[in-house]
Formats: C-alpha cells, sequence, structure tokens
C-alpha cells in the first residue's frame, strides 16, 4: 500500500511492482496501463512513469511501441570467470544445450593462427555451436582449436562441454584465458540464429584459452543482450603506483 512518510511515493511503487514483475507476473506478460496503476495504488500519473521508467531501465520491463509495457525476459548473470557455458548455466540453475551448426578442419584466420602459435600451412579445428539455456538461444560461438591437440574431435563431442571432454580424453585441462568483451549489434547471420531483430545489442566474447601455458582454444561468442549480463567486483588491495614514465 502506497503510503506517506519517508520513502518516496515512486519509490515504494516501483518496490511493490518488482514484487509483482517476479512473483506473480512471468515474462512476455503485460503491465497494467497507466490509469489502472494510477487508481489501484491512489497515486499520480507521474508516479507511475518514475516507478515504471526506472524499472525499465532496470531491465525488469521492456516497453514495445504501440502495444505497452511488458515483463522483461530473465536476463541470465554471469561472474567474470573461468567456465565453460556448460559449467556456467548449471551454476546459475539453467539447462545447458547445444545445437553444433558446423564442425571441421580449414584454414583459420590470421589472428587465429597467431593466438595459437601454428604455422603459415597449418590448419585448425574449427566449431561453431549455437548455445541455449532453458530452451531459448543464449549465444553463438565459433571456436577454433590445434588439430594435434584434439584428434579425432566429432560433432557428438562438441554437443557437450568441451572444457570437461578435453581434460578427461586429452588431458588437456583449461586453467588460464585472456578475454575481451565488446558491445556490438546482431547482423543478417547472427539475428535469425539467437532469435533477435537486426541491429539488437550483442555482447561479443573473444577468448584465447591455454591449458599449462599452451593455447588451446580461440572462441568468439556473440551473447544476447537482452537475456545475459556480465557482475564484477572490483577491489583495491593496496594503493597504485605509478611505473617510470607516468605522472
Amino acid at each position: 500500500m502506497i503510503s506517506q512518510g519517508p520513502v518516496p511515493k515512486h519509490e515504494q511503487l516501483r518496490l511493490l511492482l518488482l514484487r509483482e514483475c517476479t512473483e506473480r507476473l512471468r515474462p512476455g506478460d503485460a503491465l497494467p496501463s497507466e490509469r489502472q496503476l494510477c487508481e489501484e495504488h491512489g497515486v499520480s500519473r507521474i508516479t507511475v512513469r518514475e516507478a515504471v521508467g526506472q524499472l525499465v531501465a532496470e531491465g525488469v520491463l521492456v516497453r514495445v511501441r504501440g502495444k505497452g509495457t511488458f515483463v522483461a525476459e530473465r536476463r541470465v548473470q554471469s561472474r567474470l570467470h573461468l567456465a565453460s557455458f556448460t559449467q556456467d548455466m548449471r551454476r546459475r540453475g539453467h539447462e545447458p544445450r547445444t545445437a553444433v551448426l558446423g564442425l571441421s578442419e580449414v584454414a583459420p584466420p590470421g589472428h587465429v593462427r597467431a593466438a595459437l602459435r601454428l604455422r603459415r600451412q597449418d590448419s585448425a579445428v574449427w566449431v561453431r555451436r549455437l548455445r541455449t539455456a532453458d530452451g531459448e538461444p543464449m549465444a553463438l560461438e565459433d571456436s577454433w582449436y590445434v588439430p594435434a591437440l584434439v584428434p579425432g574431435l566429432t560433432r557428438e563431442d562438441a554437443e557437450g562441454s568441451l572444457y570437461a571432454l578435453f581434460a578427461d580424453r586429452y588431458g588437456l585441462v583449461i586453467d588460464s584465458a585472456e578475454q575481451t568483451v565488446t558491445a556490438v549489434t546482431a547482423g543478417p547471420d547472427d539475428a535469425p540464429l539467437l532469435g533477435v531483430p537486426l541491429g539488437a545489442p550483442l555482447l561479443l566474447f573473444d577468448r584465447v584459452s591455454c591449458a599449462a601455458g599452451r593455447p588451446v582454444e580461440v572462441t568468439s561468442s556473440w551473447y544476447r543482450a537482452d537475456r545475459y549480463s556480465v557482475s564484477m567486483s572490483l577491489d583495491r588491495t593496496s594503493p597504485e603506483r605509478p611505473t617510470e614514465g607516468q605522472p
């Protein structure tokens, strides 16, 4: 119930609507109209617009022009850590699935050759996979591997966690990686596979993974930004000391 007090009315309404969205409504359900919310909670349209606007900004609600405001799809939140997609999704209570779209041994791009320390004439194993969580498209993934390190890799192998398979079959334990995250938009090739409109926001993860210091994998993963977010903890354990040449 909205009341007078130290907590602003729009914040009280935001908390009430947030509870509705998480406990009663499902993703895709429509939010009542501004007029209905005003009458139900005894507040002004300004208050309703402020509360709803905050929930839209937080990704809880989404506005669709000409249709209304709806409960957004739940985002999978991931902390930056070294894990396979399968491990990441299961750790967060989601059921991962993988569709293998392609697997072949071909000449790799120059940046892949350099990262995997291959010679100019060497080929690499390329794997393209569509990753889903709870049946919904989550990421499109292109990966490259050194053939000599993963002999006999098949499409069936790629349907599960390759990190687990590498450890069990080949003795390759992925223990370090360098990764960058970039904001990009969905193009004509990836948008249909991910089930998003052309130009939708995506998160691109580029990773080079190693086992005992040896590069094993180069991967580019395009994640749906409406269903996946990244969180991290920042800590300064000691004051920064400028290095030589810094002001």
